[in-house]
């Protein structure tokens, strides 16, 4: 694995950080996002998809639909947030193996709930809050 570091030093930061992540994703398409809640996930995913070309209005959290889909130059984008997941099973009734195997992106925002579905070619992404409130985001890369 290769591992990358960005600290973003606060919100006016984070179109800096997405920016620098879309230039390492190369051509990963899955991405597992962990971090506490309130870290910063969601932020940070939506400025990314509008990096990587959403022209879209980027809705924030799919909290509620569990996945918000979008186009970009690339092809779709899934943008999954699980947290309302109990199980692995209720992620395979929403078919969530098509979208890991489709060859597009995929940022999925609390990825504990279908960590033993996640191919091995997953890439990891941590985000932490510092001490002075800035974040470290770590993207291990297979």
């Amino acid at each position: 694995m290769t591992t990358y570091t960005i600290q973003i030093p606060d919100a006016d930061h984070v179109a800096e950080a997405a920016a620098r992540f879309a230039e390492l994703m190369g051509s990963a398409t899955i991405f597992a996002f962990r971090g506490e809640m309130g870290v910063g996930k969601t932020t940070f995913i939506c400025e990314l998809c509008r990096r990587l070309g959403v022209t879209d209005d980027v809705a924030g959290s799919p909290s509620f639909s569990i996945v918000n889909v979008y186009d970009t130059p690339r092809g779709h984008l899934y943008h999954f947030d699980l947290y309302r997941l109990e199980s692995a099973e209720e992620a395979l009734d929403i078919g969530v193996e098509d979208y890991l195997y489709s060859q597009d992106i995929c940022l999925i925002e609390w990825p504990d709930r279908i960590d033993a579905l996640l191919p091995d070619d997953t890439a990891q992404v941590s985000i932490v809050e510092n001490p002075d409130g800035s974040r470290t985001l770590t993207l291990a890369m297979p």
